[in-house]
């Protein structure tokens, strides 16, 4: 995820409130047993949303667009006590944004707890967080983009399903509503996800046998590799999976669908991060599928000295010979459909199609 342009040049909206304490987590090495999955309960109207702003600071503004959209869906909204501090591009120190997450996961009055926004500094609270807490106080955690850092730590250190969804500063049109509302309110047996019901917005054509980028073209699924394939969704943004690997926070891929969107990143920056998850032979070369969203702004500028975003993913992933598709409806595009991180699935990608064998909430 390019983070050279997002930060703005805005003044800090309010002061550091006072530190309550906390000690970095322990950790008995990387990629360490999974704690027992727990799929917290479905929102429901009326519930009590905690906004909090794990990584970098939103305006005054944003905050008032983002009551506004969640209070739209029907919910009571609480934010952190931290929502306005700034500290350079973060929404405060490390430790008053990992502090905000464990004091939100305590509250028995906040029922879902969704980001402000993306942008840069997830990574840095993993430490923090009391994640024995979190497993002993689940309920929906929602984000994407950056926030892939802590749907990583939620699942992997604490066993939660977490949310790979809109945040407050989302556009919350009919599809990204609609499908917020199938995961985390409406919870179906079987839930369906195609590019059916889509507008146009990004979509790869196939022409002369090979794929091509166009940019204005109605969205439509595109099969790189056919074929079937069941197991738990993980993923998310490519250049946060890719930052993970190696720690802690790591989660091995064997036998997962995995999905994987990324924006504003030149070609041959995510053929270096997909090749990085290629070199461990437990991460794509032990997926049993995996599902591509939209990777928005990902061509090079100067066509004649790159390949393009199409023959990367097509060059790095046909080759391992497990269902691939393109272009699911999600990341950073506006309709942006919500993936339960660690609920079972089916990916068929012959017939373009994701549909989840659990219920993705309680």
């Amino acid at each position: 995820m390019h983070r050279r342009k997002f930060i703005s040049n805005l003044s800090a909206s309010a002061s550091a409130l006072p530190f309550l304490g906390l000690k970095p987590t322990k950790s008995d090495g990387h990629l360490h047993a999974m704690a027992e999955k727990i799929i917290p309960e479905r929102l429901q109207p009326g519930d009590t949303i905690g906004l909090l702003t794990p990584a970098t600071y939103l305006t005054e503004e944003q905050l008032r667009n983002a009551v506004t959209a969640l209070e739209n869906l029907g919910f009571k909204v609480r934010y952190s006590p931290n929502m306005l501090v700034r500290k350079g591009y973060l929404g405060g120190t490390d430790k008053q944004r990992a502090e905000d997450i464990n004091q939100m996961f305590a509250d028995e009055e906040i029922d879902g707890i969704m980001c402000g926004r993306g942008g840069y500094g997830s990574g840095r609270i993993l430490p923090y967080l009391d994640f024995d807490m979190i497993r002993n106080n689940p309920k929906p955690f929602i984000g994407f983009s950056d926030i892939t850092a802590l749907l990583y730590g939620f699942y992997g250190q604490a066993g939660l399903v977490c949310y790979h969804g809109p945040m407050g500063t989302s556009d919350y049109n009919e599809i990204t509503t609609s499908y917020f509302k199938k995961v985390l309110m409406e919870p179906q047996n079987q839930l369906v996800y195609d590019n059916q019901e889509i507008k146009p917005v990004l979509g790869l054509d196939v022409e002369e046998g090979e794929l091509e980028v166009e940019m204005a073209s109605p969205t439509q699924m595109i099969t790189l590799t056919p074929g079937q394939a069941e197991g738990e969704l993980i993923g998310g943004n490519l250049s946060l999976m890719s930052m993970l690997a190696g720690t802690q926070y790591d989660l091995d891929m064997q036998e997962k669908l995995v999905f994987i969107e990324e924006v504003g990143e030149a070609p041959y920056r995510i053929d270096r991060m997909l090749t990085q998850l290629l070199l461990d032979k437990n991460k794509l070369p032990a997926a049993a599928g995996i599902v591509l969203g939209v990777f928005n702004a990902c061509e090079a500028e100067d066509e004649d000295d790159s390949l393009s975003l199409a023959q990367v993913l097509q060059d790095r992933l046909a080759g391992l010979n497990i269902p691939v598709i393109y272009g699911l409806s999600f990341g950073h595009i506006k309709q942006n459909m919500t993936l339960p991180f660690g609920i079972n699935a089916r990916l068929d990608a012959s017939e373009k199609k994701l549909t989840l064998l659990e219920k993705p909430v309680a």
